[in-house]
């Protein structure tokens, strides 16, 4: 098999009689859901369940198995051994991955020199930190079953030696505009997974870069509009137009596939946000009514932030003092608010949830 030749930039022949109709619903629902969140205050804080579940599920689409439960009882202390702990820890640098990168977004263009630091951080550590971070590959690689030779390969991406031509192409075509935002967000995730450029975690990178482009475009007003839930639950028809594009360079069938991505996520991502804000709203009055203190929108926006946590840590985080937040943790348990996940014993610190937000984003029970 030979190695892929990518397609120039913008696609040339793609259906657009067919793309129309999928093209204004999917921005409708893109922008219904961006209104939804300009209208919250502080999303870093009060959205940080969607981060958490966005770097959990395009984790898992490669292969790691940790649950946001587990990522958010690693961070607060609990014990985990083995594969394990070397998944939470892919999912932690996928999480500071997407805050590095939308603070260069935010005014600067995504570049090559984004796109290599963002493989750097992702890799550091974990899986793969042997496999050239931050650096663009410099073998021919491919894709099969483990252990196959070339021959045996589905898929054998562009020779290392064309490869940074293809990648400055891949650069430009971001820096201009195409029919429309969305095609080119559709474009721009599956070239980029073409051209493969690094040994490892292209595919992170390449889910990333799609709130990112968006938010840089200002399609978006914040970059959290996440598609790893929809790619995750639809993923052998994402792998087959990603193949149909490898096999029979089928673009509008691939760029079909995203629009009802784009359009499906954001329906689903606009009633979770609308539920996370009424149960902050309703939480804002339970805890004032709890706590009957000044401090009650910082207890509040301290369990979005990390809804599992060490008794230490919120007082430091929450920037209460400890005397005044103790009883406050206190409290909130005897009411139900928190549940105890480990209790305290000696010098460790009780480890508590606050189970209604988890639930809310997870849509089940975690606890």
């Amino acid at each position: 098999m030979k190695p892929y030749l990518p397609e120039s930039l913008p696609i040339a022949d793609l259906d657009l009689a067919r793309l129309f109709p999928r093209i204004g619903p999917a921005n409708a629902a893109l922008a219904r859901y961006d209104g939804l969140l300009q209208s919250v205050i502080n999303p870093a804080v009060m959205l940080s369940p969607l981060t958490n579940r966005e770097a959990v599920l395009s984790s898992k689409i490669e292969g790691t198995q940790a649950t946001v439960d587990e990522v958010l009882e690693f961070e607060a202390g609990f014990d985990f051994e083995g594969e394990k702990v070397k998944d939470i820890q892919e999912i932690l640098n996928y999480r500071k991955v997407l805050g590095l990168a939308a603070g260069h977004v935010a005014d600067r263009p995504i570049n090559l020199g984004l796109v290599r630091q963002m493989h750097s951080v992702l890799l550091d550590s974990v899986r793969g930190a042997t496999r050239s971070p931050g650096e663009f590959r410099r073998e021919q690689n491919w894709i099969g079953p483990y252990g196959c030779a070339i021959g045996q390969a589905t898929f054998v991406p562009p020779s290392p030696f064309c490869l940074l031509d293809h990648l400055q192409a891949w650069e430009r075509y971001l820096s201009g505009q195409d029919v429309d935002l969305l095609v080119q967000a559709a474009i721009m995730h599956a070239q980029f997974e073409l051209i493969h450029p690094f040994s490892d975690g292209n595919g992170r990178v390449g889910r990333l870069l799609i709130p990112l482009f968006l938010y840089h475009k200002r399609v978006l007003a914040t970059p959290m509009f996440y598609l790893s839930e929809y790619l995750e639950a639809h993923r052998e028809d994402y792998y087959a137009c990603l193949q149909g594009l490898s096999r029979a360079r089928d673009w509008t069938a691939w760029v079909a596939f995203f629009l009802d991505a784009v359009q499906r996520q954001a329906v689903a991502n606009t009633d979770k946000v609308r539920a996370i804000m009424d149960l902050y709203e309703r939480m804002k009055q339970r805890i004032i009514d709890l706590t009957h203190s000044q401090y009650a929108i910082a207890v509040l926006d301290s369990l979005f932030d990390r809804p599992v946590f060490r008794s230490s840590d919120f007082v430091q985080r929450s920037g209460i003092p400890k005397q005044t937040a103790l009883p406050f943790l206190r409290k909130l348990r005897e009411a139900g608010v928190l549940r105890t996940v480990r209790e305290q014993s000696g010098r460790r610190p009780a480890i508590l949830a606050f189970v209604g937000l988890l639930n809310c984003a997870e849509g089940r029970e975690v606890f």
